[in-house]
């Protein structure tokens, strides 16, 4: 091991502030050199949102040690703010070690007087945004690597408006969290921490309070009542927080055919018949779609561990195939369901939008258009939509209706401030029943948008560099594509380009507008009848590549997203 290493890993061994288990467990690598040398040749990194890594110990893994460091920067950011007395909430999700990170989290936080309110079993994160605006807390914490292997766990701060951190706050936080030598985050024994009411258990009454603002999204009870019996859903929570809230969701909703997979429905930290939980994942699906077609389902959801994701598979009536809905795909129809239902009783607000990111598809202008609403674009990520949703409030100018993200974010209402899986759970049901009631399943009710607004798809490319080379390429690439524009991607001629690093459009006859949106390194290409957006990862040795088509049918557009797909090979080659 280098020096500086060597040193990390001396001081976990013989510091009195590490338990014997901690050590126990480095003893076991001794003689693995280049694992000890992951583990501690750096600190593991706080970003925007919080930390994500692999478990275990080292300065450079998620463990109680490193979630106290990060906690302790939050504690101290807080008090800086003078936010201390209104407390913190901590949920967490059925990974490994997670209750035991979430307590240490809270233990800290109590320690710096500050008092927290943990769930007493995992959750949805989304409730977690909910819970923060019920209590008026300053934070919230959730322990959870979404949909990430069974290895990895999470740390991820939410403030006090429900959303995850964004400007100034993850700066700030990132900031203090630096300062914090490793030895020094402050915690407390949990019995004193309870005695001085600073740590505090949330049960199952903030669940049915949250769940009953899921059910305010509803808009068609009666169709509901007439017609959820009829439909057959199978849902697997693939081992997650999703299980409870979601069957109870829909038991509720009448949904009285319900098939859980069994195999996937207790919690699981080691996620063993699916190795990534991830219903972007096509393996993720195989327990799911061999209950669904052994009862002849209707509807397939997935949510992912900490529940805020949805997937779906719906049965086409006509071929007896099981049709692959993508996020897009699902944003779309319930952007759809939700603008006209919503029409038809005149509840879309004076001033309403609805919302996507520059990633997802471009469907959702000419619907939002055709129903008089406004549409609003966001960076990628779905906490700019949560902060959208908070300024909206702040000003009283405008009201959030309806947001979507293409990898399986959806949120209706602002009842929370991040994407919520109960959320689109609640609106697929309603839609089913509703377009039931018409005779007709939900591939149906696609194929009726395609045939209204035009054959529209979308892609995602990930080319993978590793290493120094790798970071190299990827700046390399970007410089090389900001200095020479390509005139065509594919056989499409390029119509615009949107550098959102220098926050510029430029149009092909040189005419420049701004953005609108804050400096990110990404570009964006308009196409004659398409476009493709590049952004390589800021935290992974990939770049990012979506691209879209619209056409006049299906055959024609999956024609163009090939010939788009080879395009953007050839100019990232």
């Amino acid at each position: 091991m280098e020096n500086n290493t060597a040193v990390r890993y001396q001081e976990w061994m013989h510091s009195a502030y590490f338990d014997e288990s901690t050590k126990e467990e480095l003893r076991s690598l001794a003689g693995n050199e280049a694992e000890l040398e992951d583990r501690f040749y750096k600190d593991l990194e706080f970003g925007t949102g919080g930390m994500r890594g692999l478990m275990g110990a080292g300065t450079n893994r998620l463990n109680i040690y490193t979630v106290r460091k990060a906690t302790q920067g939050l504690a101290n950011y807080i008090r800086s703010t003078g936010g201390q007395d209104q407390g913190v909430v901590l949920v967490y999700d059925s990974r490994h070690n997670s209750p035991e990170m979430a307590e240490a989290a809270a233990l800290c936080l109590n320690a710096n007087g500050i008092k927290t309110w943990m769930f007493d079993s995992l959750r949805p994160t989304p409730e977690l945004s909910y819970a923060i605006r019920s209590l008026h807390a300053i934070a919230g914490i959730a322990i959870t690597a979404s949909h990430n292997p069974a290895e990895y766990n999470g740390f991820k701060v939410y403030w006090e408006d429900g959303g995850q951190i964004t400007p100034p706050h993850d700066k700030n936080i990132m900031r203090y969290a630096s300062e914090v030598p490793l030895t020094e985050a402050r915690y407390m024994e949990k019995s004193e921490a309870e005695a001085q009411g600073l740590f505090q258990m949330l049960d199952e009454t903030m669940d049915q309070q949250y769940l009953d603002a899921v059910r305010s999204v509803l808009l068609n009870k009666e169709t509901l009542k007439a017609h959820a019996g009829e439909i057959r859903i199978v849902y697997t929570p693939l081992h997650g927080a999703g299980n409870v809230p979601v069957q109870e969701l829909l038991k509720s909703m009448g949904f009285t055919n319900l098939f859980v997979v069994t195999e996937q429905e207790q919690p699981d930290g080691n996620f063993t018949t699916c190795r990534k939980p991830n219903p972007e994942e096509e393996e993720a699906w195989d327990k799911a779609m061999e209950l669904a077609r052994s009862v002849d389902g209707d509807i397939v959801m997935a949510t992912d561990p900490d529940s805020d994701r949805i997937g779906m598979y719906v049965k086409d009536r006509n071929t007896g195939a099981y049709v692959s809905f993508t996020g897009n795909m699902i944003g779309i129809l319930l952007m759809n369901y939700v603008l006209a239902e919503q029409e038809k009783r005149r509840l879309i607000p004076e001033h309403g939008v609805g919302m996507k990111t520059i990633v997802s598809s471009r469907m959702a202008e000419p619907i939002a258009a055709r129903y008089h609403c406004e549409l609003q674009e966001v960076l990628t990520g779905f906490k700019y939509i949560g902060e959208a949703i908070h300024r909206f409030e702040q000003t009283g100018d405008k009201t959030f209706v309806f947001g979507f993200e293409e990898s399986l974010g959806i949120l209706s209402g602002d009842y929370v401030r991040d994407k919520d899986a109960q959320c689109a759970v609640a609106l697929i049901g309603d839609a089913a029943a509703y377009y039931k009631s018409r005779g007709m399943t939900l591939v149906d009710a696609m194929e009726e948008l395609y045939q209204s607004y035009g054959y529209y798809r979308e892609g995602l490319m990930v080319a993978i560099h590793k290493g120094k080379a790798g970071v190299q390429y990827m700046q390399d690439k970007m410089k090389q594509l900001r200095s020479h524009t390509p005139k065509q991607v594919g056989n499409q001629a390029v119509t615009a380009v949107r550098d959102y690093q220098s926050g510029i459009c430029t149009a092909a006859d040189g005419t420049k507008t701004p953005t609108g949106l804050p400096a990110s390194n990404v570009l964006y290409y308009e196409l004659e009848n398409g476009w493709c957006c590049i952004r390589p990862s800021g935290t992974e040795p990939k770049i990012k590549v979506y691209y879209g088509v619209k056409a006049a049918n299906a055959k024609e557009a999956d024609q163009m997203m090939e010939v788009l797909h080879q395009g953007l090979e050839q100019m990232l080659g």
